[in-house]
């Protein structure tokens, strides 16, 4: 995962993010930012044992939500563009 694209889902991950997750404190997701690189390190600070479980769902988020704007874009594309 690159920075822009954890940059770009940060607001409604965060949500999520907090919901699966409950000992992410405000403070935490403001220390992160919205960077890839200083969320892994949060993760590691607040969950040390679960990083790579937290990291990969992490990943598996993102992946849900770029699968769902693909296919929200093929739904609003008409016949004629493709």
């Amino acid at each position: 995962m690159n920075n822009t694209q954890f940059k770009g889902g940060w607001k409604e991950f965060k949500g999520e993010l907090k919901k699966k997750w409950g000992q992410f404190t405000d403070d935490d997701l403001l220390e992160a930012e919205g960077d890839y690189e200083k969320f892994l390190g949060v993760i590691q600070k607040r969950y040390g044992d679960k990083k790579d479980e937290i990291a990969n769902w992490t990943k598996d988020w993102y992946s849900n939500q770029e699968r769902q704007d693909i296919l929200r874009k093929k739904a609003t594309e008409s016949p004629n563009q493709a």
